[in-house]
């Protein structure tokens, strides 16, 4: 096991998560949301978002888990 990449991981899902509540609770604290809403629309420019600072980094965070308990480092 590495405790390095597992733990990189696990933040990387703890953001992720946090991001998904937080848009669900107080979207006006994300900045970049509303200059990405205005240059692409705002399905476009949301879903932009979402996938940028929500689904990628809980997809990253979950493969380093596994790749942590597997003894592969991230580094």
């Amino acid at each position: 096991m590495d405790p390095i990449t597992v733990g990189v991981g696990v933040a990387a899902i703890a953001y992720g998560v946090f991001t998904l509540v937080a848009r669900a609770r107080k979207p006006q604290m994300f900045k970049k949301l509303q200059p990405m809403k205005d240059r692409w629309g705002p399905r476009a420019g949301l879903a932009i978002h979402i996938v940028g600072y929500t689904v990628v980094p809980i997809v990253f965070g979950v493969i380093s888990v596994f790749a942590g308990l597997g003894g592969k480092p991230l580094f």
